[in-house]
């Protein structure tokens, strides 16, 4: 089982790859969207890319879950209700939701998507 540094680095360069980033830009805490640039063409092209690089399979919508903003229990007046934050902690796992839930602005979804979250959810694939 590969150490989360090792899997870190395989992360870090998949998404230098995918996204044409330095190698400086991509740190544990680095947003895909806010701070690598990530757009949604481009989550695709990173879940294929991890599982080249891992030897994992990723079902589609496990790492970046869809539909959730178009259930309206889920969500009311551009925030997460209760229900739709509890789904997203089922859905991401490993997202650090702390800050999050303070304020669950569905704009800010996207910033739970990390760099250290993608190493946390390859580890549990790796670990499976």
């Amino acid at each position: 089982m590969p150490t989360y540094d090792e899997i870190y680095g395989k992360v870090q360069t998949t998404l230098v790859d995918a996204l044409g980033v330095d190698d400086d830009d991509v740190t544990r805490t680095s947003t895909l969207q806010g701070d690598l640039g990530a757009e949604s063409i481009d989550f695709l092209d990173i879940v294929f890319r991890l599982e080249r690089n891992f030897g994992i399979k990723i079902p589609r919508g496990e790492l970046f879950p869809e539909n959730l903003a178009s259930d309206p229990e889920m969500i009311k007046d551009g925030k997460l209700t209760a229900k739709g934050v509890e789904e997203l902690k089922t859905r991401l796992p490993f997202a650090d939701l702390a800050k999050f839930e303070a304020d669950p602005d569905v704009n800010k979804i996207s910033d739970l998507y990390t760099v250290d979250m993608l190493v946390h959810y390859v580890q549990s694939k790796l670990a499976g």
